[in-house]
């Protein structure tokens, strides 16, 4: 017979949040509390569990109260057990899930409702047997229940969220037999996976590390089984249920890992306990145990790691007094209001890297973590922030690895989450804008920075030191460490004194010659009469912003005049390249089509016989992990000045001609993303970068080195177009402008290309006004160069129609795209699915949503609109269409399969993008669907993700306004007001930034909604 108590399974959880919690029942006789039946019910106990109710809560602070003939003694309510309680509320997400738990309020009334699930089990499974197997299971969150009840005080909310949790996911895996045989699985797992009490036989104070200790075990746990029946009722088809199970299972995986580890402490602390109960008895062993705590405390740091990418100079010299200095301003055990960072500014060459690397070394025992950040330009920041958060273990996914920007703002979270002392790096930040985006806000230490840029140094950090040359004397001092000269004799120490004042103390200068006099073995005494007889070789005095190439031309022609042909030709090469990661398959691929002299690189075996002698004379490196070759900055300076004119022009149009390998070519053909070679274009990114500083630094003008103009301006805009598909608009805009300024026919397919995209980046940052002059100017190009019938036209009259449709003229954006449709089935383009995308587009935006599924249809490559269709494409192109069927969905009414579609287009984009633009404006898209479905705390956490990524590039501003809106609003309608006034503020700012004839708009939707385009493609 069912018990009484057994009907309050069939009522739900409802407003139980509040109740009071529950009271003991002492015995006359015994003195003994026993917690009243209807909250915890003793003769459900295992028989080996019954002695655990012998256990008296103790120092509760309470006071018994009389009630018939028994005294009743009410624990307080912990805060602890609210805020666990909230959680699970939350991760329920929605007043849905909350009302169907039922009130079921022991293991014995999950068992007894056993027989109620059965009825709905599939026909010809035995489901209460399957049932019963997990009942001996369960004996041990029973367990685990029974000592939350004595230690705090079981109440029926806390009961129904473990009980009545199971109870619904047991119903709602009833209706398969697949998923029913899971769920038995996955809840037998969790329960195994609890800490395991023995019989208590004195009482359990609560230590503070031992109450929360519980809590967070109990958290996991009720949380787990709150994101269990959000997954069971979000998935009620058993097809996409099966398919998306996986996902339970790595979010059960990540629960047992947190339980064991909490379990760990809840045992360790119980027997700590129970000895201390004893102390006398346990006295010693106490002792040892607290020894070894407090050694471990002291030995076992959070996090160790280090990047440091030089070993310590063991003939570093002087700096004591900027040693000292950085020491007081980054001290850890000095107070500080703000970040402690300094900065060191000076020449290049003047030693500041050596200087950080000698602090770093000299501190590796007072920072847990020291991050060492190349901070040259934004590639280079990215690329170090990527290596560093691979290093932490912050990179979950292989696609991780390739996402700069997510690895910035990991980063930028953890060094603001951690508790782990840190220092960080950055070294040669020269570029302001870049380091902005990089900078911490806030962190557990310091910040020290590199720089030649006074405006680095001032703006940034709340201290800055100049670093000078060496004295005469401590130059020479330098020089005789270097030379390996430490009991130097008097005539030494004049030689080396005199040679100090020749280089005017430049530390790198000094260590070279230094080198070059050891490796030579001779004499001091020598070195000013040879380097003399050379002077004509080399500028008396350096020019402003060179890289001190009149100091060492001389000292490397020594090493330069045994080269053979083909390996001074490899070094005039690699002279061009970026000093750091020089492909060997740009080399061997990009030389294809060179003239004679360059006809070595073609063959490996040639290439590796010429790179052998820069080799062996230390000319070059090679990083053996990769195979990349590297070479010193000042290598290269001084290889470029020993160039004539006409060899400079020869060898720059050369490397030019081999990175023009790595990009597709969009001036001629259609050819839409390319995203199977974006492995090439990445390689061959930072080597056009310092191609393009080159150019810019050079006295006589680019045209001196830059013999092949057009080529030159062809490679910048292939490169643009890559940096366009991987939404790095800012950088694309800014070389695609130079490639303008050094073309000299601005009627050719190559102009068209250049202005085309920058119109393309102006629609896509939500300028699409000032997109349509560029692209219509474009349109008249092709149609001179190419005539009208061409389909390379429908291209462009693609981009005129988008930007008509995001400046409202949906007529003439109607007219544009139907051309174009015309021109490429006349044409039988294999383009003709984007015309049809663009269109179906404009048809949504006309409010015409089953014309525009009707248009979408007709994609060749999207036939049967199946999820594997759309993202084994590998195009980001594609994921446009995956969002756009997502919101033709929405207007159609179909609002789950919006959603789903939706989240597919977000993961697609997160996947193959990482966090930029087109990643934003999919996750607004899915925070604005659970929003319509009451999922407020998903929609908040997606919106407030939105913000933070948004602030990791310059691009993302309108997204963040937008996001920030939203946010707005949200805190508003739950009363939030401080937080909701506060997005306002940073929304409205941004509103005037950007678009300042909006600055006086009404605070509402449309107006963020223009910071935006309505289709991102």
């Amino acid at each position: 017979m069912r018990h009484a108590a057994d009907n309050k399974s069939q009522q739900p959880l409802s407003n139980q949040w509040d109740c009071h919690p529950c009271a003991y029942v002492f015995d006359r006789d015994k003195e003994k509390p026993v917690p009243k039946r209807s909250l915890f019910h003793t003769h459900a106990l295992a028989p080996e569990r019954r002695p655990l109710m012998k256990v008296i809560a103790v120092g509760l602070g309470t006071s018994p109260l009389s009630t018939g003939g028994v005294k009743l003694r009410c624990r307080p309510s912990s805060p602890l057990w609210h805020r666990a309680l909230e959680q699970y509320r939350l991760e329920l997400q929605g007043a849905e899930n909350y009302h169907a738990v039922p009130n079921v309020g022991s293991l014995e009334e999950l068992i007894n409702s056993f027989a109620e699930i059965q009825a709905t089990t599939p026909r010809g499974r035995s489901g209460i047997n399957s049932l019963n197997r997990l009942a001996p299971k369960l004996k041990f969150v029973d367990d685990f229940s029974a000592v939350l009840a004595l230690c705090f005080g079981a109440n029926a909310t806390l009961t129904a969220a473990v009980w009545g949790s199971i109870r619904l996911i047991l119903a709602h895996a009833s209706s398969a037999a697949d998923t029913q045989r899971d769920v038995l699985d996955m809840i037998e797992e969790l329960s195994l996976s609890l800490p395991r009490f023995q019989v208590y036989e004195k009482t359990l104070p609560l230590s503070p590390l031992l109450q929360q200790a519980l809590v967070d075990a109990y958290s996991e746990i009720i949380c787990f089984y709150a994101r269990t029946i959000r997954f069971l009722r979000n998935n009620p088809h058993l097809t996409l249920r099966k398919n998306e199970w996986q996902t339970c299972r790595d979010d059960l995986s990540i629960t047992i890992k947190r339980i064991k580890r909490i379990s760990v402490t809840i045992e360790s602390e119980a027997d700590m306990t129970r000895m201390r109960n004893d102390e006398e008895r346990y006295k010693e062993v106490l002792e040892l145990l607290s020894d070894m705590k407090m050694s471990e405390s002291g030995t076992n740091k959070r996090t160790q790691y280090n990047n440091i990418p030089f070993i310590s100079n063991t003939k570093f010299s002087g700096r004591k007094d900027l040693l000292d200095k950085i020491h007081n301003v980054l001290n850890l055990n000095s107070p500080s209001p703000m970040l402690k960072s300094m900065a060191l500014f000076g020449m290049g060459g003047v030693g500041k890297t050596q200087i950080a690397v000698q602090y770093a070394y000299q501190n590796l025992q007072h920072f847990e973590v020291i991050l060492w950040v190349a901070a040259d330009n934004a590639i280079a920041i990215g690329q170090s922030f990527r290596a560093i958060a691979n290093g932490l273990g912050l990179l979950e996914t292989d696609d991780d690895q390739k996402d700069a920007a997510g690895a910035v703002w990991k980063i930028k979270n953890w060094l603001i989450t951690t508790k782990t002392s840190c220092l960080v790096i950055f070294d040669n930040a020269d570029d302001l804008s870049a380091i902005k985006t990089a900078w911490p806000e806030s962190i557990n230490g310091s910040v020290l920075l590199t720089t030649r840029n006074l405006a680095v140094a001032t703006t940034l950090t709340t201290q800055y030191a100049q670093v000078d040359p060496f004295s005469d004397s401590d130059g020479s001092d330098l020089l005789l460490k270097a030379v390996g000269l430490d009991n130097a004799t008097a005539s030494d120490a004049e030689h080396a004194l005199a040679i100090s004042r020749t280089f005017g103390g430049l530390p790198l200068a000094l260590t070279q010659i230094g080198g070059f006099i050891a490796h030579r073995k001779l004499p001091l005494h020598s070195f000013l009469p040879l380097y003399e007889r050379n002077s004509a070789k080399i500028d008396a005095r350096k020019a402003p912003g060179s890289d001190y190439e009149h100091t060492l031309s001389t000292v490397w022609d020594f090493a330069f005049k045994d080269l053979s042909e083909t390996s001074t030709c490899l070094l005039n090469l690699l002279s061009f390249f970026d000093p750091d990661g020089i492909s060997e398959d740009i080399l061997l691929q990009g030389s294809r089509g060179l003239d004679d002299d360059f006809s070595f690189l073609t063959d490996e075996m040639d290439l590796g016989d010429a790179a052998e002698d820069l080799l062996q004379a230390a000319l070059i490196n090679r990083v053996r992990e990769s195979a990349d070759f590297t070479i010193h900055r000042l290598i290269q300076s001084t290889t470029r000045k020993r160039l004539n004119e006409f060899d400079s022009r020869k060898y720059f149009n050369s490397v030019v001609h081999m990175l023009c390998w790595g990009f597709p070519d969009h001036s001629k053909v259609d050819i839409g993303h390319q995203v199977l070679a974006w492995g090439r274009c990445e390689s061959c990114i930072p080597h056009v970068r310092h191609l393009v500083e080159l150019v810019k630094k050079h006295s006589k003008g680019a045209s001196h080195i830059t013999g092949d103009q057009p080529k030159y301006a062809d490679l910048l805009i292939r490169c643009s177009w890559y940096l366009y598909e991987r939404e790095m608009y800012i950088i694309a805009r800014d070389m695609a402008e130079q490639a303008i300024s050094t073309m000299k026919d601005p009627k050719s397919l190559g102009y068209a290309s250049a202005i085309d995209l920058c119109g393309l980046i102006d629609l896509d940052m939500g300028q699409p006004a000032r997109a349509l002059e560029p692209f219509t100017r474009a349109l008249e190009i092709r149609k001179a160069e190419l005539g009208s019938e061409d389909p390379f036209i429908a291209y462009s009259l693609n981009n005129i129609a988008l930007a008509y449709t995001e400046m409202g003229e949906l007529g003439l954006a109607h007219a544009a795209h139907q051309e174009a449709i015309n021109l490429r089935l006349k044409a039988n383009s294999d383009r003709i699915g984007n015309s049809y995308s663009n269109m179906s587009s404009l048809l949504l935006r006309l409010n015409r949503p089953d014309e525009a599924e009707e248009m979408l249809a007709r994609c060749p490559s999207l036939k049967g609109f199946t999820d594997e269709i759309f993202i084994n494409t590998g195009n980001p192109r594609f994921s446009g269409d995956m969002v756009l069927l997502s919101r033709i969905r929405r207007a159609q009414g179909q609002k789950a399969e919006a959603l789903r579609l939706a989240s597919k287009a977000l993961t697609f984009r997160r996947k193959l993008l990482g966090n930029r633009l087109k990643t934003c404006d999919s996750q607004y898209d899915v925070a604005s669907m659970l929003l319509d479905e009451d999922h407020t705390s998903s929609a908040i956490q997606l919106l407030e993700e939105i913000v933070n990524i948004s602030e990791t590039f310059v691009e993302g501003e309108g997204q963040r306004a937008r996001a920030l809106y939203k946010l707005s609003e949200i805190h508003a309608r739950m009363d939030r007001h401080k937080e909701s006034d506060a997005c306002r503020d940073k929304a409205l700012s941004l509103l005037a930034k950007l678009r300042p004839e909006l600055k006086d708009a009404s605070f509402e939707e449309a107006s963020f909604s223009k910071l935006c385009l309505w289709m991102l493609w």
